[in-house]
């Protein structure tokens, strides 16, 4: 299938692991009620191949607009063939990059299950520390604050 408004290829798998109807419809409930948080909910993956075709692979992005701490969270997903291909990591890398070129980000926290090693390694690839227990039942936190992102390599803004 191939989405008009993504110009891509959609894969018949779609969407990505740990993506539901709930999640969903929270994004489009978000987006309805926030129209002036552009960027702040859910981005999509795409890979260009080299015949030019693009294709859906993933998701991810933010809860929405940082907190009065500065605190916003991020997610992502990849379709299981894309995943260990460095394509989360380096959408998360770009998701991280875009919220703290926003001055009120202090601080990007993720929440994922422990069984999760591919995700957990996408986080510590990205500069994110383990942060004790997730708010879900059975998740872990991990965390990057804006003072260690700006000590990294990672810095392009």
């Amino acid at each position: 299938m191939r989405d008009r408004v993504l110009n891509a290829a959609v894969p018949s798998n779609w969407p990505p692991p740990l993506n539901d109807d709930a999640s969903m419809a929270w994004f489009t409930n978000y987006l309805e009620s926030n129209s002036n948080s552009s960027g702040w909910a859910c981005w999509y993956f795409l890979l260009r191949m080299s015949s030019g075709e693009r294709i859906a692979i993933g998701n991810g992005g933010f809860k929405g607009k940082p907190n009065n701490e500065g605190i916003v969270e991020v997610g992502y997903s990849v379709l299981e063939e894309y995943q260990r291909n460095g394509y989360a990591t380096e959408a998360v890398r770009a998701l991280v990059q875009w919220g703290f070129s926003h001055t009120e980000v202090t601080q990007i926290i993720a929440h994922t299950f422990p069984d999760l090693k591919l995700s957990i390694r996408v986080l510590e690839k990205s500069g994110f520390t383990y942060a004790g227990k997730g708010v879900e039942e059975g998740t872990v936190k991990y965390q990057l604050l804006r003072e260690n992102y700006l000590r990294s390599d990672s810095v392009n803004f």
